[in-house]
């Protein structure tokens, strides 16, 4: 047994590494981030092949028009069946980048969704306004963006610029009592107060970027986004909100929207170097808590019924949320934590 797994109740590790068609996503990742394989391992390229012809990916690709949109033209921002949720998506899902209709996907979003300050717009017109970019839309964006390939394009770059200056208050920007409302993750729809899932999906945009790739102000905007989320309550979630704090963020679930939960903030923590932080220990222990007699974690949020696709079921155990926690357990357990 690897020695992480022994802050398991079973070996759901077995469970995630078997073929499945219905979300052959899971083997692929399971392969790569919790036993290390490389890329040119046979087991790893027969798994990353299956995503491409079962589970969810071939059906939301069957789904876009020939023009690389979905549900309609423009921006795209319609929830849940437009452009811009499946390209985030389907690079959560593990596609091929070099797909011909993936690409189209991603240069039809890029041509619709820019709007004047360079952010992503959330947008269904054909004219993106500045006012409705936001550090989640963003942030959820960019991420997908720089994992399928587009990190040296010119208007990804132009949305890290803008995901950037808006964190650090950095002029010129411009900022929108509709949208981003400050710095420090300010957002309208949070009545202009900061907003922990902005800030996580911002991180999640900034830490995806190459570190040789980064620049001061970058690495500035990331150590602000890391002192932020470090303010509150992990195990709380006790972030400013306009009347209380979400029950999202307790509720475990795959894919996760704009909105973010526990998990997704201890991986993001994880990642920014505090994986070892004893500040992190009760939200730690609140999700090893969650897992059931066998080592899994059930789906908790889900998104079914709104996708082209469902993915799961509510209340049963699942495979993705039960991924999800393997690699922040792993990652936590490696650090050498005190947290016992």
């Amino acid at each position: 047994m690897i020695l992480w797994q022994e802050k398991l109740n079973g070996d759901s590790l077995t469970w995630l590494l078997e073929p499945d068609t219905d979300n052959p996503s899971v083997r692929y990742f399971a392969l790569r981030d919790l036993l290390g394989r490389p890329a040119n391992d046979p087991e790893v390229i027969t798994a990353k092949s299956e995503i491409m012809i079962s589970g969810p990916v071939p059906v939301i690709l069957d789904a876009q028009n020939p023009e690389g949109y979905w549900k309609q033209p423009g921006g795209g921002y319609r929830k849940y069946q437009g452009t811009i949720w499946q390209i985030m998506l389907l690079s959560e899902l593990g596609v091929d980048p070099t797909d011909e209709r993936l690409q189209r996907g991603c240069k039809y979003l890029l041509s619709h969704s820019i709007a004047s300050n360079g952010g992503f717009a959330a947008s269904n017109t054909k004219s993106s306004t500045s006012s409705s970019v936001i550090h989640c839309l963003n942030g959820n964006l960019l991420y997908a963006l720089i994992r399928l390939g587009f990190l040296d394009d010119p208007r990804v770059q132009l949305a890290l610029d803008w995901q950037v200056r808006s964190i650090i208050g950095q002029e010129p920007i411009e900022y929108y009592q509709s949208g981003t409302s400050g710095p420090s993750f300010s957002c309208g729809v949070n009545a202009k107060q900061s907003c922990g899932w902005g800030a996580l999906k911002a991180m999640k945009a900034l830490l995806n970027v190459p570190p040789q790739q980064r620049t001061p102000d970058m690495e500035y905007a990331i150590e602000c986004g890391a002192q932020f989320l470090l303010q509150y309550d992990v195990a709380r979630a006790d972030f400013p909100y306009i009347e209380k704090i979400s029950s999202a963020w307790f509720k475990l679930g795959f894919p996760l929207s704009y909105w973010s939960d526990v998990l997704e903030t201890l991986a993001i923590l994880v990642l920014l170097g505090y994986g070892g932080d004893a500040r992190l220990a009760e939200a730690y222990h609140w999700l090893l808590s969650k897992q059931n007699a066998e080592g899994r974690w059930k789906l908790e949020n889900s998104l079914n019924g709104k996708m082209w696709i469902d993915i799961e079921k509510r209340g049963k155990p699942s495979k993705w949320v039960t991924l999800r926690a393997l690699r922040v357990i792993k990652d936590i357990e490696q650090t050498q934590s005190l947290f016992d």
